[in-house]
């Protein structure tokens, strides 16, 4: 499987013919093959979290925790302001990696192994994650695919570890074909 970006062609005097499509092809996910157990990739996008991404996030998955949303009832906690919804930071500490590793090689998460968060992400923090395979296999049960055992470790910009997470994700092999 190959991932294909058509590109319409125009011609002189004619900007607008979108009949000449012709189609390069992108792939910057990893395959199975790729991954090499132990290699730590550290992923150039960043972000910086918002008062809007916890908001929205928060109410869209109806956690109403006033320690995401009070900044009265925050200040008094032991943490003396909001703290950004975890399950956003697990969604950043995942998402984040797939440009340079699963995407368009991936047919799926398997499942998490564990989720850690050892510090808290607060609001206006900038988030950055390395990648390491942990391990892999081949596929018994189903052909040209492997399982590739993750971890993404993500840090702030205070280098502080805040999200640790392991999960297994069956990936393409080179030879794979969709149907």
């Amino acid at each position: 499987m190959q991932i294909t970006r058509v590109i319409f062609s125009s011609s002189p005097g004619n900007p607008w013919n979108l009949t000449k499509p012709r189609k390069k092809t992108i792939m910057s996910g990893m395959y199975f093959e790729d991954f090499v157990v132990g290699e730590e990739i550290h992923h150039a996008v960043t972000r910086t979290v918002t008062e809007t991404d916890n908001l929205m996030f928060t109410t869209l998955t109806m956690n109403v925790q006033p320690l995401h949303l009070d900044e009265e009832f925050a200040s008094k906690s032991m943490y003396g302001q909001r703290i950004v919804n975890s399950i956003f930071t697990l969604g950043l500490a995942t998402g984040i990696p797939v440009q340079e590793t699963t995407l368009g090689t991936t047919l799926g998460n398997l499942g998490f192994r564990d989720i850690e968060f050892p510090k808290p992400v607060f609001i206006g923090d900038t988030l950055r994650v390395s990648t390491i395979a942990l391990d892999k296999r081949l596929s018994s049960s189903r052909p040209n695919t492997g399982i590739v055992g993750i971890e993404h470790r993500t840090y702030n910009q205070r280098d502080e570890l805040v999200c640790v997470v392991r999960r297994s994700a069956l990936m393409m092999c080179k030879d794979y074909v969709s149907k």
